[in-house]
């Protein structure tokens, strides 16, 4: 089954093991990060009896997949058709 959700907040970890990557590169991307998913309506494919948990499991693979960053937190709102 497809279902329809709208991100409403999403907080990402930006932080890396790299001498280059500066505490400032990661604190700037985990702001600027957010604007380009927060407004994003995603379908996802999961069961019938999807609950909101296996839900915003498959949201958090499609986005950090997307993305290539990991996700401290994640809301979302159902979109009905």
């Amino acid at each position: 089954m497809i279902r329809t959700v709208q991100i409403t907040e999403i907080s990402f970890d930006c932080s890396l093991d790299d001498l280059d990557w500066t505490e400032q590169d990661q604190l700037e991307l985990e702001e600027r990060l957010p604007h380009h998913y927060i407004g994003m309506v995603v379908e996802l494919e999961v069961d019938d009896d999807a609950d909101d948990d296996e839900i915003t499991e498959e949201l958090l693979d499609e986005v950090s997949c997307d993305s290539g960053w990991c996700i401290n937190s994640i809301d979302f709102r159902h979109i009905l058709k």
